[in-house]
């Protein structure tokens, strides 16, 4: 019997070093193992081949289960990890240039991105909504991080008093569309991926149609008519939101996502404020470096959002008070009664005007 063992092994080990395919090294084993089962019942009891492979067929046959089940049972767990694969962003194809394993190779050490999580995000087709404060450092560090489609869109031009803190915007573009600002410095810092700037405001007859056409939002707008609309326009279309707001020392962040079961902007902000009770950046100041610190932490999240590392800020709004040196998280729920990601009957809705 331990011989016909051996020759199995040196089977798989001669079709390991000719690089056979798995499948017809464990045919050929597979062809040992039947006939060494035909001649036990085939050869009469004390047959010296008998005797030399282990006398009984039992034997053969309990080993043959034992296998068989141990590949069923293999058989069954990829069939469960290959249904369950739609959770997670799938794995693009395709290889890099050198060029980019070179500029990605600290992206690609890492071991919760690595090259496949780096193809997702090559792969990956983001929005940014707002070319502004927040942004800014989005855009930029998107780019930089080799998201492969960024898109953004904005109606604004680049005026002196942005320059303070929209460090994506230079003097020599005062006056130009802040959107093609974006794209010049974007496709300056990498030219491997696809910009497409959209210099127009965002409203509800393109924003549903824009929305289609990428994976993940992120939104970086300063008013909240447009904070709404966005995030009634991404539930509707069960897309990923990531949300931030700042002023004077302070900024919010979470990712929004009630298609996996987290809450909507409107769960956690239900109402919007009457006006003048939330001034704005320029009524009420900005730290400059403020929008860089909560724009670089939307980066961090859709990258994690879109190559699965970590945990993300679903289900939790993150607090930075910079004045204070402090960063807080708590939890948030998804409200059943929410007008927009709540009952079938109310999701969708417009958000009444406060």
């Amino acid at each position: 019997m331990v011989l016909v063992l051996l020759a199995m092994a040196a089977l798989w080990g001669v079709g390991l070093a000719t690089r056979a395919p798995i499948r017809l090294r464990l045919v050929m084993i597979g062809a040992v193992w039947v006939a060494v089962v035909l001649l036990h019942l085939v050869l009469p009891d004390g047959h010296p081949l008998r005797l030399a492979t282990g006398e009984q067929a039992r034997v053969w046959l309990a080993l043959g289960i034992v296998v068989a089940l141990i590949a069923g049972y293999r058989a069954v767990l990829g069939r469960m990890r290959t249904r369950a694969a739609p959770l997670a962003a799938p794995a693009p194809t395709g290889r890099f240039s050198p060029a980019e394993l070179d500029r990605y190779a600290r992206h690609i050490t890492l071991r919760e991105i690595g090259g496949t999580g780096q193809r997702r995000l090559r792969d990956a087709r983001v929005l940014v909504v707002g070319a502004g404060g927040l942004g800014s450092p989005v855009l930029m560090y998107l780019c930089a991080s080799g998201v492969g489609r960024i898109g953004v869109i904005d109606d604004d031009v680049v005026e002196n008093a942005n320059l303070a803190r929209q460090i994506i915007h230079a003097d020599a573009r005062i006056g130009m569309p802040k959107v093609f600002s974006a794209q010049i410095a974007m496709k300056a810092l990498n030219p491997f991926i696809e910009v497409r700037p959209y210099n127009r405001r965002l409203t509800e007859d393109v924003a549903e149609g824009l929305f289609a056409d990428h994976d993940l939002i992120l939104d970086g707008s300063d008013n909240f008519d447009t904070r709404y609309l966005v995030n009634q326009t991404a539930v509707a279309a069960g897309i990923p939101l990531i949300a931030a707001a700042i002023t004077q020392w302070e900024g919010q962040l979470s990712l929004y996502h009630p298609a996996a079961g987290g809450p909507c902007f409107a769960c956690i902000f239900p109402d919007r404020p009457a006006p003048g009770m939330v001034p704005t950046c320029a009524d009420a100041g900005v730290a400059g470096p403020l929008p860089g610190v909560i724009g670089a932490m939307m980066a961090v999240e859709a990258v994690k959002h879109l190559t699965g590392a970590g945990q993300t800020l679903m289900g939790r709004l993150m607090i930075h008070d910079a004045l204070h040196a402090e960063t807080r998280v708590i939890t948030a729920y998804k409200r059943t009664d929410c007008a927009v990601c709540g009952t079938p009957a109310r999701a969708g809705r417009p958000l009444p005007l406060q």
